[in-house]
C-alpha cells in the first residue's frame, strides 16, 4: 500500500493513510469509542502504549486512519498473523471504528478497501475479521463489501484474567 490511499466511489472525500508517531494520539477518542461500543472501559495510558506498536512501519501490524476534511473520523487496526490451513501469512482486521457522526458515508468501506490493499501488498493469503453477532450495522457493511464472504467459523474466547 502506498503511504496514502484516497478512496473513490462511496467514500469520496475520505483519505486513508497509516498512522504515524506524529498523529496517532489524535485517535485516542476513537479507540475509546470503539472500546466502549464493545463494553470495555478504556484506559488512555494503556491505549497509548498498545496502539503505538502498530504505527507505520510495524512488524506487528498496521494502524490506518480515515480523514474527512482534515478530521480523523475512523481507524482500522490490522495484525500480521498466520494461517496453518494455507501455510501462509494473513492479515487480521482486529478493529474497525468510525465516529457515529460519519457512519454511512463510505468511511468504513474506504478503511476496509485500504486494509485489503495493504494485505495484498504484503502478499497475505487473505484478510479476515470478526464482528459481534448483534452488530447488524457492521454486518450490513461487511455483507455488501465486494468479495467478502461470511465465514462458517464460530469464534470462542476464554478469559485469562
Amino acid at each position: 500500500m502506498a503511504d496514502r490511499v484516497t478512496s473513490g466511489g462511496d467514500g469520496d472525500g475520505v483519505r486513508v493513510e497509516p498512522l504515524v508517531l506524529g498523529n496517532y494520539l489524535r485517535a485516542l477518542a476513537l479507540y475509546a469509542g470503539y472500546q466502549r461500543f464493545y463494553g470495555a472501559e478504556p484506559d488512555e495510558r494503556r491505549n497509548r502504549l498498545f496502539f503505538r506498536r502498530f504505527l507505520h512501519p510495524s512488524p506487528d501490524g498496521a494502524l490506518l486512519g480515515a480523514w474527512v476534511e482534515g478530521e480523523l473520523v475512523g481507524f482500522a487496526c490490522l495484525y500480521w498473523t498466520f494461517s496453518s490451513i494455507h501455510a501462509r501469512d494473513i492479515a487480521y482486521l482486529s478493529d474497525l471504528f468510525v465516529d457515529e457522526a460519519h457512519r454511512g458515508r463510505g468511511v468504513g468501506r474506504a478503511l476496509i478497501a485500504a486494509c485489503v490493499e495493504l494485505a495484498r501488498a504484503r502478499g497475505a493469503h487473505h484478510l479476515e475479521w470478526l464482528t459481534a453477532e448483534d452488530n447488524a450495522t457492521a454486518q450490513r457493511l461487511y455483507d455488501s463489501f465486494p468479495g467478502a464472504d461470511r465465514s462458517t467459523w464460530i469464534g470462542y474466547e476464554v478469559p485469562t484474567e
